[in-house]
């Protein structure tokens, strides 16, 4: 079975105009009155009306997002990433930090090992290729 209509091809071209549809019907008729409809949201808020003023508040300030206070912890340098790992988790254990804050360092960690990784084998696959051109 073909279609009459090719592919990416509209069947109504020009389409209906914009600004025609039902919602922008309504946008219209309320933007007229715009400013005495918040003038009086504002009014109910004043007199206790909760949800007027949750309506306002809520379109006028953004929400608050919750943050996590940073917490200085001192990981051992001269040691391997797999126990500074280990000392990340016995902080999270003891209570020094927050779950949060230590799932964020254990995927720096990981991180920085997948660069060290990689830095590590294109030395390496450079050192091979050195050596097999002096072969050559």
């Amino acid at each position: 079975m073909t279609s009459r209509w090719r592919k990416g091809q509209s069947g109504n071209p020009k389409g209906k105009p914009p600004g025609c549809g039902h919602v922008q019907k309504l946008r219209e008729a309320i933007g007229k009155d715009m400013e005495e409809i918040i003038q009086i949201q504002v009014e109910k808020a004043k007199q206790g009306d909760s949800q007027a003023a949750r309506l306002l508040l809520e379109r006028t300030i953004p929400p608050i997002k919750p943050t996590e206070q940073p917490t200085p912890m001192e990981l051992p340098a001269d040691c391997s990433m797999s126990d500074q790992a280990r000392a990340i988790l016995a902080a999270v254990a003891s209570g020094e930090i927050a779950a949060g804050q230590a799932s964020q360092m254990l995927q720096g960690l990981a991180s920085a090992a997948k660069i060290i990784e990689t830095e590590e084998l294109a030395a390496r696959i450079a050192a091979l290729e050195q050596a097999n051109e002096h072969k050559s």
